[in-house]
């Protein structure tokens, strides 16, 4: 079987010319491919290239690497040694019998920790190229900084498909042995998974892949831990035939990885976890794809982006070193989900090749902190501050909210970044939620045991974003100074001038520990600039330039008791990419669809064959064009916005199953049937002026002018509003006040060197 080899750039493979090492170290990263090479030596006809990993990023001591010749050169010659030991034989042809115009594969291991020396030649001849991989704990970290303490072990809780669990962890880190199970599917009503014995019982289901191939529906789960984390492989395979492994693949793998994420954020700390995004998704392993997950790719378990990020490269690394590299990886995942596909396919280019996200947000410390804290702002200053001058609607406008039971229900959600533990307040306004864990709940930060464990997003990334002085714990980038609540709702007349004045007189802000204070809150610089400049802010033009996106959704935002995934959250993700990239014509939004995998819910199984029509048109496409381009002209003909028509208006396009398929371009201004039927609503940062990108973490400030409002003031109210604004108000078209551009992506906060972040 050959191991198909993703089109690396120019950077990624490089010929041998000189004898020596040199690390691979681009601080681009490389959008084109998973694997890296060598700035290595020798003859230009000879070339080593890491699959599994990037060269210095290596965990584990192993890797699978792939060895190139030129056409005057036999593989059957070449030797390899690692460290000077000769590791020929761990090498096998990726096309079995051909020696040219093919590769050899192979899976070192043995390797020491830190930096290793790959060696391959072909004796008598100068024909020769290294590699110098670094090598790093399975444990990590690797990129993310030093591991967070205390860390809860979960093997004891998590559940395998077989229903055991993975008992006492081996070691502090919460490392268990691999493991390998086999479930099939049963044709009976609500039969689900069961285990398989190794007979083929009556009850067995089949499943037709993507290929055409007709299987048994019996699945092998992996289950293992790496960067502390469990991780689950699944992937179709009878046990019958050959093991997979690089060299052989399962017959009923379609050769393709989606890789499955857990939502949340509340509770995401100090914890391994139970679960991990699933990996038994009949849909998707119906359709031949193997499935990957982890316990830190669910965001209620670890609501840090650059964590999961790593974790990403650590479970794909440990994937492809079991099952050889596949053609392509989609990443997927609702709500939690969609911050985790997003940043890493922005940040880590090459992890994932195309994304399909849903209940989607651009990330979790711009767009919904601030929703979030703003929201708690406002419920804070309409029950509190100012009770009954304000009706529930006027409240609503403020928020921009399309439900006013928004915004008690995102207060809650503000918990994420509110570290102090209450034991008179309601569970819903505690703080410090550590998922009900006793072992960590009496370990909380509260008044009474100030040097607990500070349960918040914050401190849960402070790798990133350091110490702030003035308090010990973790610097924050979140600021409303300058925010003029409710400023639309003023200059469209849905308020009055006393009103605003008053809201924005004393709506104040938070301290540290999130405590309502009269004055506003101010980010602290370094930890604003780190968040803009190293993407925990969502950029979208560095590998999310070149990543097909598909973004789903069912329609919340008109929920009576409100919902934190508001559709404006994909219109923002939008704008940042038009920002960034001059269009967003890779990026796709459905609306309203029954979305499973069955006859009566077809929607979400049809966006997957129609993300892997799009990978494979990009594969195919060799024109010497950029990238960019070959994603945009690569999207098939049928995938574009719409949106689904179920009170049957009988406009847009076909009618399918009682409801009708409306294919318009989506806007957040609302214009056309889809707008009519699933209206976008703001966040009080847009109600406030702010950008529809919303990722202005501080505002520059301005005057204040006259000019500037709808309405105009007394000389009184005027001099009102320059005490409330003594530093002016913000200027949202010039950016962010602190972020001085992005940094790249690949970028590390330790242990690595590699790309080390500013």
């Amino acid at each position: 079987m050959r191991i198909r080899a993703n089109p690396a750039s120019p950077t990624a493979l490089l010929t041998m010319a000189a004898f020596g090492v040199l690390s691979a170290c681009s601080p681009e990263g490389d959008p084109g491919a998973n694997a890296e090479a060598s700035e290595a030596l020798g003859s230009s006809d000879l070339r080593i290239e890491s699959v599994s990993t990037k060269p210095y990023l290596v965990t584990g001591g192993d890797v699978l690497l792939r060895i190139e010749a030129g056409e005057d050169l036999d593989l059957s010659d070449v030797r390899v040694s690692a460290n000077g030991t000769d590791v020929t034989t761990r090498f096998s042809l990726d096309v079995p019998g051909a020696s040219q115009g093919a590769s050899l594969i192979g899976l070192v291991d043995g390797l020491g920790l830190g930096d290793n020396q790959i060696e391959a030649r072909i004796p008598d001849s100068d024909a020769m190229a290294a590699l110098e991989l670094t090598n790093y704990p399975i444990t990590g970290p690797i990129i993310s900084g030093p591991h967070e303490t205390p860390y809860l072990c979960g093997t004891e809780r998590f559940r395998t498909a077989g229903g055991e669990t993975l008992g006492a962890p081996l070691d502090e880190n919460c490392s268990v042995e691999t493991r390998v199970e086999y479930v099939y599917l049963s044709t009976e009503d609500d039969g689900g998974f069961k285990a398989y014995g190794g007979a083929m019982p009556p009850d067995m289901a089949e499943a037709t892949t993507l290929d055409g191939e007709v299987v048994p529906f019996i699945v092998r789960v992996q289950t293992g831990t790496v960067n502390r984390a469990i991780y689950q492989s699944a992937m179709l395979h009878d046990p019958a035939d050959p093991t997979p492994d690089p060299w052989t693949r399962s017959r009923g793998w379609n050769g393709k990885l989606v890789y499955t994420h857990g939502g949340g954020c509340r509770n995401g700390w100090f914890q391994q976890g139970r679960s991990t995004g699933q990996v038994l998704n009949v849909g998707l392993l119906e359709m031949g794809f193997a499935v990957t997950s982890a316990s830190l790719n669910v965001f209620g378990t670890n609501c840090n982006d650059l964590l999961a990020s790593e974790t990403h490269i650590m479970v794909k690394e440990r994937f492809v070193e079991s099952y050889g590299q596949p053609t392509y990886a989609i990443a997927t995942g609702g709500s939690g989900g969609s911050y985790q596909s997003h940043q890493t396919a922005d940040n880590y280019p090459g992890v994932f090749d195309g994304i399909i996200v849903s209940s989607s947000f651009p990330d979790v410390t711009s767009a919904t902190i601030f929703t979030l804290a703003d929201a708690r702002l406002l419920s804070f200053y309409f029950t509190e501050m100012a009770p009954r001058q304000f009706s529930e609607d006027e409240q609503r406008l403020v928020s921009g909210f399309g439900s006013w039971g928004s915004i008690p229900n995102l207060s809650r959600g503000a918990a994420r970044i509110d570290a102090t533990y209450s034991e008179t307040a309601s569970p819903e306004e505690q703080g410090a939620e550590v998922g009900r864990l006793p072992e960590l709940e009496a370990l909380r930060y509260s008044s009474s045991n100030p040097d607990g464990i500070r349960a918040t997003v914050y401190d849960h990334t402070v790798n990133v974003y350091g110490i702030d002085p003035a308090t010990g714990f973790a610097a924050r980038p979140l600021d409303n100074y300058g925010v003029q609540y409710g400023l639309d709702v003023l200059n469209s007349g849905q308020i009055t001038k006393a009103q605003f004045i008053a809201l924005n007189r004393d709506v104040g802000g938070y301290d540290a520990d999130l405590n309502h204070v009269p004055e506003r809150h101010r980010a602290n610089p370094e930890a604003t600039r780190r968040a803009v400049d190293t993407g925990r802010v969502l950029y979208g033009g560095a590998g999310l330039a070149t990543t097909p996106v598909i973004d789903y959704r069912s329609y919340t935002d008109d929920r009576e008791g409100g919902d934190i995934h508001m559709i404006v959250h994909q219109f923002s993700t939008r704008a940042r990419l038009v920002a960034a990239n001059g269009h967003a014509d890779n990026h796709v939004m459905n609306v309203g669809g029954r979305w499973g995998y069955t006859e009566d819910r077809p929607d979400l199984g049809v966006l997957f064959r129609q993300m892997d029509r799009w990978l494979t048109n990009i594969q195919a496409d060799d024109e010497p064009i950029a990238l960019s381009e070959k994603v945009v002209r690569a999207k098939p003909a049928g995938l574009a916005d719409n949106c689904w028509d179920t009170q049957g208006s009988g406009r847009g396009g076909g009618q399918a199953q009682g409801r009708v398929n409306v294919m318009e371009p989506l806007a957040y201004e609302g214009s056309g049937t889809c707008g009519e039927i699933y209206p976008a609503y703001p966040t009080p940062r847009h109600v406030a002026g702010g950008p529809l990108a919303n990722n202005i973490v501080s505002c520059h400030l301005k005057p204040l002018d006259r000019a500037d409002y709808e309405v105009e003031f007394t000389n009184e109210e005027w001099s009102a509003l320059g005490e409330i604004f003594p530093d002016g108000i913000c200027d949202w078209a010039q950016g962010d006040l602190h972020g001085q551009g992005y940094q790249g992506t690949w970028l590390s906060f330790g242990p690595s060197d590699v790309n080390r972040a500013r």
